[in-house]
């Protein structure tokens, strides 16, 4: 696995090649045209330099890692000369699957296809080609240069050696892969950040507190690295209903798409790009302050994303663990959502989810089957010594 092609040269594209050029593989980056190619080169010398002046790499390094990438606008000619391709263009299926019938004819019958899709079917990518077996989801986060998470998603037909050789190269260059065991719509991080966006959204579609009050909330009592409104404006409203869409689509009620975030888009307020979106940022990143006497219970928060790393280890999406590690790198979070189950109690947890969905009538709320399992079973966290972990000590 010498021999890396990148397809698709804009942000994750650009930075996926980076990345492997700074960890000794010979990258090919191919893009349309030479305008966008050039721009490319142009983002990553950019990039080495701050690695430089953070001393990170050497400055003489800089150029012997842009020797390593070659430029191409020919995906034949990249293909037929790489072990192992990531596919990295916009969230297009149609796009994605003509991208993949050509990899498949052209490349070596050795050669793993990878897509960076961050929410796309990687069976129904897979299924446009004649090795299925070895097409694989390799989810980066943004940006991959400074991004230490890789979901690593199995589809239906991927064997296990293509699973083992990602994780591989992952490792290689120093990614922290975490395998999502199942083709499922937003794998872990976006399918647990939509639920925790959405009851958010909700809240203040009701009117039960003000966006300011939740956003002051997540940051100073959860200490999230942003409030769930400011996170959703620094990713793009448009980009955040795209994705709830294509959730709303595969797990129906659980994921109803709130109409505030609607109504944003529709009126062009897309957030930190356009200036505006939930926040003013024409001036810059918005302040958000303490407000000590809010009405949001963070509890309401907690229960969501944890009864959603429930539902993941109930389908045998994941793990406890490798859910957490997601979360805290692919995210930001101090805690991951079942090392905040344990902590506050699953009994808890289970009966805030249960108090919602009792008020409200939304399946959003209705608690997993597992929470009551590890309830019945005593299961209830570090005060019974075992919850989604195990603890030596119990904690009263």
């Amino acid at each position: 696995m010498e021999n890396i092609s990148v397809i698709g040269a804009g942000v994750m594209g650009h930075g996926i090649a980076q990345v492997f050029a700074m960890n000794n593989f010979n990258v090919f980056l191919v893009d349309i045209n030479e305008e966008i190619l050039r721009k490319a080169i142009e983002q990553i010398q950019w990039s080495l330099k701050k690695f430089s002046e953070k001393k990170i790499i050497k400055e003489e390094e800089i150029n012997s890692i842009i020797s390593r990438i070659k430029i191409l606008t020919n995906i034949e000619g990249a293909a037929k000369n790489s072990d192992f391709i990531i596919e990295a263009v916009p969230e297009k299926m149609d796009l994605k699957k003509q991208i993949f019938k050509i990899l498949d004819e052209k490349s070596p019958k050795h050669a793993i296809l990878a897509t960076n899709t961050s929410s796309l079917s990687i069976t129904e990518i897979s299924e446009v080609t004649k090795r299925p077996e070895k097409v694989i989801g390799m989810h980066f986060f943004n940006p991959p240069q400074l991004m230490k998470l890789v979901e690593i998603i199995k589809g239906k037909y991927t064997n296990e050696e293509t699973i083992k050789k990602t994780i591989e190269i992952c490792e290689k260059i120093g990614k922290k892969p975490i395998l999502v065991k199942k083709d499922v719509r937003g794998f872990i991080v976006n399918r647990m950040l939509h639920q925790f966006l959405n009851e958010a959204f909700w809240t203040v579609y009701r009117k039960e507190a003000i966006i300011e009050e939740i956003d002051s909330i997540v940051k100073y009592v959860a200490k999230f690295p942003m409030g769930a409104f400011e996170l959703a404006d620094y990713i793009g409203l448009d980009i955040v209903l795209n994705v709830s869409e294509i959730l709303e689509k595969a797990y129906g009620l659980r994921a109803k798409v709130c109409p505030i975030i609607k109504n944003y888009v529709e009126k062009g307020k897309l957030g930190r790009k356009t200036g505006i979106g939930f926040y003013d940022w024409s001036k810059g990143r918005p302040e958000i302050g303490l407000i000590t006497n809010s009405k949001y219970d963070i509890i309401r928060a907690y229960a969501i994303i944890v009864n959603e790393a429930a539902y993941l280890i109930y389908e045998d999406v994941s793990n406890p663990r490798d859910i957490d590690i997601a979360m805290k790198l692919g995210a930001g979070w101090p805690e991951g959502p079942c090392e905040i189950a344990d902590r506050i109690g699953i009994d808890i947890i289970h009966n805030k989810l249960q108090e919602m969905y009792e008020k409200y009538k939304e399946e959003i709320y209705n608690p997993c089957k597992l929470l009551k399992e590890y309830i019945n079973n005593g299961r209830l966290g570090k005060k019974s010594g075992k919850g989604f972990y195990e603890y030596k000590e119990i904690t009263n």
